[in-house]
């Protein structure tokens, strides 16, 4: 029972919530000790949170679950966690949630809150019209890179800003186009309404849109002035190999492997992307901490 109540709580997905690290990392505050324990802190927040509107999400789409060939393994659709312990477990994360709100600042907490309303409006409609669904989702994702920046009281750049909604359009759209391609292989499989609104050729395009936006954000994010003068270096464009690599590798999973409906999978099971993300993440840690 414990596992059901793990998978319904979405654990691997808390891996989105990384990006509460971002202003962290940035801002050069990556090894100061309370500064690391109140980012960790606030990303334990946001995966309970994360894991609410997952579990009230569940609860509206337990019919639509279960006339989908993988949703239907999911501890509500298949009755393995009734409704009712669904809605108490989603109460019981709610009241831990609340209970830490007062060990963060007002703004950090607005975000938080912001996050939980966004989503649970996304689940209940904004979910089935057409392009707002993927801006949702993109929103989703900057409002963890700005709370991370309020959790610490930094600032945070607003090229980093644009590339985390470039990077998140991405992954929408192309969520979009693999669910679009399950659709098409079986047309028995129930898919969201949305999708009649979409279409191969236009996910795609809207794919080469966002990555290249992602691309050219952070490349000029890397040379930025502000970004030389606070780091002291314009080494930091040499990490924009692996942001391409990433991006490209991506789109293949996508379009070659027929994979990209579960995003959080792609990060944590594909090889190549383990070892990409390592090395930038080794790479940004070298030049902004001057680790020689």
């Amino acid at each position: 029972m414990i596992k059901q109540y793990l998978i319904l709580f979405r654990i691997p997905q808390w891996i989105k919530n990384l990006f509460v690290f971002v202003p962290l990392i940035f801002s050069q505050n990556l090894f100061k000790g309370d500064y690391f324990i109140k980012t960790l802190h606030g990303f334990l927040l946001f995966c309970l949170t994360s894991s609410v509107v997952y579990v009230i999400n569940d609860i509206i789409d337990i019919e639509a679950d279960r006339a989908h060939p993988e949703k239907q393994k999911r501890p509500l659709a298949s009755g393995k966690i009734s409704k009712k312990s669904g809605i108490i477990s989603s109460v019981v994360l709610s009241i831990l949630i609340v209970s830490q709100m007062p060990f963060f600042n007002y703004l950090f907490n607005l975000s938080v809150i912001f996050y939980f309303f966004l989503n649970f409006f996304y689940s209940i409609s904004l979910k089935h019209i057409v392009i707002l669904d993927v801006f949702v989702i993109a929103a989703g994702f900057m409002l963890r890179v700005v709370a991370g920046a309020f959790v610490i009281n930094v600032e945070i750049s607003s090229w980093l800003i644009l590339t985390t909604m470039f990077i998140s359009l991405f992954l929408g759209v192309m969520k979009r186009h693999s669910e679009l391609h399950i659709s098409a292989v079986d047309s028995t499989v129930a898919t969201r309404k949305v999708l009649m609104h979409y279409s191969s050729d236009f996910t795609s395009q809207m794919a080469t849109v966002a990555s290249a936006g992602v691309i050219i954000c952070y490349a000029l994010y890397t040379v930025a002035q502000r970004t030389v003068s606070v780091f002291g270096t314009e080494n930091l464009i040499y990490t924009t190999p692996f942001v391409v690599f990433g991006i490209f590798r991506y789109m293949y999973l996508v379009y070659l492997g027929k994979k990209g409906e579960n995003t959080s999978e792609i990060m944590v099971t594909d090889l190549p992307m383990i070892i990409n993300v390592l090395l930038y993440f080794l790479a940004v840690t070298l030049i902004l901490y001057k680790i020689f």
